[in-house]
């Protein structure tokens, strides 16, 4: 069975920018906006744990989300297609 490309990178675009997005403010609820660098920061320039660094945040984990589905996707097609030839 082949995966839909297109639809499984919106679906992990998703999936991770929402998670970091949550993240971001579930760290903001309980300790405050610290304005501090995580580790997500040192990869996504800009991100932080304040409002805007989240919305930064979730900007570039919804382009790496739907890369790296887009990627996923694509090498299963791949290895599908050559495994289940019969």
């Amino acid at each position: 069975m082949k995966l839909n490309v297109k639809a499984f990178s919106l679906a992990c675009a998703l999936t991770w920018g929402l998670g970091v997005f949550s993240l971001a403010w579930w760290i903001i609820l309980f300790d405050g906006s610290t304005h501090e660098i995580p580790f997500l920061g040192r990869i996504y320039r800009g991100f932080n744990i304040s409002p805007a660094g989240s919305i930064i945040g979730l900007i570039w984990a919804l382009a790496d989300g739907a890369i790296g589905g887009a990627i996923f996707g694509w090498l299963y097609n791949c290895f599908v297609d050559k495994c289940c030839q019969t």
